[in-house]
């Protein structure tokens, strides 16, 4: 199945990148998450203007990305969740609470699918988090996260 897609997906493509995937991959995922769309020879023309704003966009961030970088690498960033005695969570860490967590630590607003976070976090400590900013920029800052609540 040829699908278009409209947002960047990690390992796939970036918005405007026509992918060949499987079947099911595309009706159950991709097409009802909203992350792409069927390819026809009118959405192949769709194409051409997504690529056109995405590049254009992307020079013009280059700088900004770095600017981003920056202020994200030298920022604490320090989380409370909930824990239990032995230090761990009840739960774990989204990508939404990470980015609440820089945003009030006074870092830029990030899209939390550009994070990368390691792994389920799911107990008290210190973890690296990298943040996707542009295709040739990636930014990493430690996160803490501490019992409260």
């Amino acid at each position: 199945m040829k699908v278009i897609l409209t947002q960047e997906v990690s390992g796939l493509g970036s918005p405007g990148d026509v992918v060949e995937v499987k079947d099911g991959y595309g009706r159950n995922y991709l097409l009802p998450q909203g992350f792409g769309m069927r390819w026809t020879k009118g959405a192949e023309k769709q194409v051409t203007s997504i690529k056109r704003a995405r590049s254009a966009r992307e020079i013009r961030d280059l700088g900004h990305a770095n600017e981003v970088k920056g202020q994200l690498e030298g920022l604490k960033v320090s989380l409370q969740a909930r824990a239990g005695d032995g230090g761990r969570l009840f739960g774990s860490v989204t990508p939404a609470e990470v980015v609440d967590a820089v945003k009030a630590a006074g870092g830029p607003s990030l899209d939390r699918r550009r994070l990368e976070l390691p792994g389920h976090i799911k107990s008290i400590g210190a973890y690296p988090v990298k943040v996707r900013l542009h295709p040739e920029v990636t930014a990493t800052f430690d996160l803490s996260v501490n019992k409260g609540k």
